[in-house]
């Protein structure tokens, strides 16, 4: 029985991984996407910007609603708290880009 349980953390815990790491993979696009409209500034379009605008906002909504597990290590937490880090300055970015 404790086996049992001790296998559901472990697959819990790599779940949640997993889904943190396909955050971070949005984020990480989402960053290069904005890079590149900082560049070119044609591609600032009112459509772009609703766009980005959206997908930041559903990113922030995942990261800030997230529930850490119990089973979460030190190196979890910190990167859970970078990533939210992350999506607050991507934010920030963008409005400098879109403005």
């Amino acid at each position: 029985m404790k086996q049992a349980q001790s296998d559901i953390h472990d697959s819990l815990a790599v779940r949640w991984r997993d889904y943190v790491q396909g955050l971070e993979e949005a984020l990480n696009k989402l960053e290069k996407d904005i890079d590149e409209a900082s560049e070119m500034s044609e591609r600032c379009t009112a459509e772009w910007c609703t766009a980005t605008e959206h997908v930041i906002d559903e990113l922030s909504n995942a990261l800030f609603s997230i529930h850490e597990p119990k089973t979460a290590s030190d190196e979890d937490t910190k990167k859970l708290k970078s990533l939210k880090k992350k999506v607050h300055d991507l934010y920030t970015r963008y409005k400098s880009v879109a403005a």
